[in-house]
């Protein structure tokens, strides 16, 4: 270290005699040399201040060094970002903002000091304790940089940083502006291209925003801009693409690590999974202690329905840290999918009980908060509303911050539980202490809907129409009239829905709200049409296959095709009692009676409260002669229909299920009676 500053005080000699030169030019010109030189330096002292705790020794001269770089050539506006950079990293942004403006005083067009203004408003954007944009940096730094633009209009970096933060002001014309005049000066800039992109892809133009971003990508085939690439492929949800722009990045970078889990994340988001398998294998190869990566084996077989593999995997994560929650959670969920409810419930509320204290930090308690709703979620589905509230409760006592999403949670159990009255009550609870919550607000109208109240429950969410969520609100708009049955009305706002629609998981969420729709219109080919336009953007999914597979099975029509459709959705989801419904339907369909009992006895362990699986178990009892059990199932179902939501009642279902009670009590009475007395 003495030498290497022994080095630096003979390089500030030559400096000192360099700047007396300097000193008797009447006119000094841009020096590319002199700026090249004061950089160098400015990096030198940079390195060590950054070395030393920012010492002021090696501060100051680095901070000199760098102002005599941007004096010698004031148009590189790089060399004042880093200097900003600079500042702001040794906590000196109040002194670089004072000089700066001291500078502007002198000089308004001083675009050097303007630079750093506006890079450390940039900076100062973001407040993570309040986890918020400040609006008033937003506009202070675009203040800066459009000055900027108007003294010198050909400066590119000027104009991408108007396209950024115009886009963080939500100002997208102004965004899109800024990225155009980008590109009339650049047209092939990465960041402009890019920066369209996200907007074209917001607009649903992703065909556009796809091309943009190839674009982009081609221009400067570097890891750093494939990652780029890959990110934005992310957010437009292409992951296949995001995989082989991550690939590319990975084999340009030598086998980064890092890019290697993202390939593999993304192979998985892309249902690539035998390729995710072999690189997470390779990560762990590389790495055996590398726990994330062991871990997400364990997801993906589970994933794959390979079970022993996935077990395998869990219990290599447990030796590498057998107090990880995220461990903890994936036994949760591997008991859950082999069908160990009560062991799943159990080991959450160990993790429950692991994470109590007298007294939280804000992290403990975000964590506690977030595990005690999913076990309440976990009680709620397992029918065990009592226990679900307590959960909820307990967890909007621990955390206020958390109160909206705990109310939205008890509301939604009293529902589940099929006690409507108490849910609109809560819900009407919680409206009065925030009439503001959307969520709320969107609750109470689907209860309103549900009680019968389609025409007011839709009064009540439109008010939510405001330009930010329109899409959710049209869709939950379109539920409430389903509960009324106004089909008409229902159609109109999937409509609505659609043309706000613009990820292919969106547009496939209208087509099977709209199949589901035309079905209960008894409009069965174009039910079956919505539902094929699912299933063929996305041939796994579940409800889509479960509802066309259960359509074709009630029906009685090719119902083998129909068993095979429902087969592969709980091959998706294995514990869904609507699935397991439909499957055992689907074998009553073909007199398989023993196979349709076991599997609609299964769906009553997950769904006791539904009245339609009641009354298939009858319809199966009774074929096998067990009248006394088949009268049992349908007094249960004909008790499930009297607790179910008025708008939910079906009357002539209640009357066919009636039908068949006394029909089957007349068949026990006579063949009770003619039985030989003894």
């Amino acid at each position: 270290m003495q030498k290497l500053v022994k080095n630096l005080l003979a390089l500030s000699l030559v400096v000192f005699c360099t700047n007396a030169i300097w000193a008797q030019q009447s006119a000094p010109k841009p020096d590319k040399g002199a700026a090249y030189f004061n950089y160098s330096m400015a990096h030198i002292f940079a390195d060590l201040a950054a070395s030393s705790g920012n010492k002021s020794e090696y501060l100051n001269p680095a901070i000199e060094y760098y102002k005599n770089a941007i004096k010698a050539d004031p148009k590189a506006g790089f060399m004042s970002t880093e200097l900003s950079d600079l500042y702001v990293q040794a906590g000196l942004g109040n002194r670089a903002v004072t000089e700066s403006e001291a500078a502007l005083k002198v000089n308004p067009n001083d675009l050097s000091a303007r630079r750093i203004l506006g890079r450390i408003y940039a900076r100062l954007i973001g407040d993570p304790q309040a986890n918020r944009i400040r609006e008033d940096m937003v506009r202070k730094a675009l203040d800066q940089y459009q000055k900027i633009a108007d003294v010198e209009p050909s400066d590119v970096d000027a104009w991408v940083m108007l396209g950024r933060l115009s886009k963080v002001a939500q100002d997208n014309d102004g965004s899109e502006k800024a990225y155009k005049k980008v590109l009339a000066l650049d047209p092939e800039n990465e960041d402009a291209l890019t920066g369209l992109a996200m907007s074209a892809a917001e607009s649903g133009d992703v065909a556009g925003a796809a091309a943009m971003l190839e674009k982009a990508g081609a221009k400067n085939p570097n890891p750093r801009a494939l990652a780029q690439l890959a990110d934005m492929y992310e957010q437009l949800k292409d992951y296949r693409n995001a995989a082989k722009a991550w690939q590319k990045a990975l084999d340009m970078s030598g086998g980064n690590p890092e890019f290697k889990r993202q390939l593999a994340n993304n192979l998985v988001m892309g249902d690539q999974l035998d390729e995710a398998i072999r690189v997470y294998e390779e990560l762990v190869e590389d790495e055996p202690k590398d726990l994330g990566s062991v871990l997400r084996l364990s997801q993906i077989y589970r994933q794959k329905k390979n079970l022993d593999k996935a077990k395998e995997f869990a219990r290599k994560a447990r030796e590498l840290d057998n107090t990880n929650l995220d461990i903890r959670f994936n036994d949760v969920v591997l008991l859950e999918t082999e069908g160990k409810t009560n062991e799943a419930v159990a080991l959450m509320k160990e993790m429950v009980a692991a994470t109590e204290r007298r007294s939280y930090l804000p992290q403990e308690k975000q964590t506690r908060v977030m595990l005690l709703e999913r076990l309440g979620i976990m009680q709620r589905n397992y029918e065990q509303f009592a226990d679900s509230l307590k959960t909820f409760e307990e967890a909007m006592n621990l955390e206020p911050a958390a109160a909206s999403n705990m109310q939205a949670q008890i509301v939604e159990t009293h529902h589940q539980a099929k006690d409507f009255v108490k849910a609109e009550a809560a819900a009407d609870e919680f409206l009065k202490k925030n009439p503001s919550d959307r969520r709320l607000v969107r609750i109470k109208g689907i209860l309103q809907g549900e009680m019968g109240k389609a025409a007011q429950g839709v009064e009540t969410i439109s008010k939510l129409l405001d330009g930010k969520e329109d899409r959710e609100i049209h869709m939950a708009i379109a539920s409430v009239w389903e509960k009324g049955k106004n089909y008409g009305e229902m159609g109109k706002s999937l409509d609505q829905a659609e043309k706000l629609s613009s990820t292919p998981e969106e547009k496939e969420a209208i087509y099977f709200m709209r199949g589901a729709m035309l079905e209960k219109q008894k409009n069965f080919a174009g039910a079956e049409a919505e539902f094929q336009k699912v299933l063929k953007a996305d041939p796994n999914n579940a409800g889509a296959l479960n509802y066309l597979g259960y359509m074709l099975v009630d029906r009685n029509e090719r119902v083998s095709e129909g068993l095979a459709m429902i087969q592969k959705a709980l091959e998706q989801d294995p514990g869904n009692g609507a699935y397991l419904d439909s499957l055992g339907w689907a074998y009553y369909r073909l007199d398989k009676l023993d196979e349709a009992a076991k599997y609609l006895q299964q769906a009553l362990e997950k769904t006791s409260k539904d009245p339609t699986v009641h009354d298939h178990l009858g319809d199966v009892l009774f074929k096998q002669g067990k009248l006394k059990e088949a009268i049992s199932s349908w007094e249960r179902s004909l008790s499930e229909w009297a607790a179910t939501a008025p708008s939910d009642k079906d009357e002539k279902e209640v009357a066919k299920v009636r039908s068949k009670l006394e029909g089957a009590k007349v068949r026990l009475a006579k063949e009770t009676s003619s039985r030989p007395r003894r």
